[in-house]
């Protein structure tokens, strides 16, 4: 699959920003982001639905991947690359039945036995987090911190669980060099490139770090 190997910066769009999600989405493609997840809490499936089928066509120009937050069944309805599932969503094993072996299924973890789970049931990376507070998500789980992320990471190599690991919640530029170093494989981020004066300069940057 073209999107098999998870990149680096994976960008998740937000509620509540001064632009909206189809702009977001287009402003990350000219950035140079080559993963993005379409992440619309307060919408409803059609709404996500119709978003999509618009992004889609954005992304794809760009060559891009189209990641669709929690709706596994919008993610087959508009040919999405995969789906990320959230900790009360869809177990990865029940969304790979509905979306075959060839789209992308990321789940979200907050400790070691989160990340074997989704493992087990055949997840192509993890999202682990989160980092530090965020306001983009709602219920958050307890903060990892960097120790927090250096433990389980140590704890995957140990157990020789090798999958794609992206740091996610609250990530700003001064974290990414540290989080890489702790041997996570990507960092995720939303209000980092949003609120970006430059957006392309934030994806310069992570790549000078890479």
């Amino acid at each position: 699959m073209t999107w098999r190997m998870v990149v680096r910066h994976y960008f998740l769009t937000m509620d509540g920003a001064p632009i909206d999600h189809l702009q977001q989405v287009e402003a990350a493609c000219r950035a140079g982001i080559r993963w993005i997840q379409l992440r619309m809490k307060e919408a409803t499936d059609e709404d996500v639905r119709l978003v999509a089928l618009a992004a889609k066509k954005i992304t794809d120009a760009s060559d891009c991947a189209l990641i669709i937050n929690d709706r596994v069944e919008v993610a087959a309805r508009v040919g999405a690359s995969g789906v990320h599932l959230g900790k009360q969503d869809m177990p990865v094993g029940a969304a790979r039945r509905i979306l075959g072996e060839d789209r992308i299924i990321g789940g979200t973890a907050n400790t070691i036995e989160d990340i074997r789970e989704h493992c087990r049931q055949g997840a192509d990376y993890i999202g682990l987090g989160p980092y530090r507070y965020t306001t983009t998500k709602k219920n958050l789980n307890p903060i990892l911190g960097l120790e927090g992320y250096r433990r389980i990471m140590r704890l995957l190599k140990q157990e020789q669980l090798a999958i794609p690991v992206i740091a996610i919640g609250g990530i700003e530029m001064r974290d990414a060099g540290s989080l890489f170093d702790a041997g996570l494989h990507g960092v995720a981020f939303s209000g980092m490139l949003v609120h970006a004066g430059d957006r392309a300069a934030v994806v310069e940057s992570l790549n000078k770090l890479f």
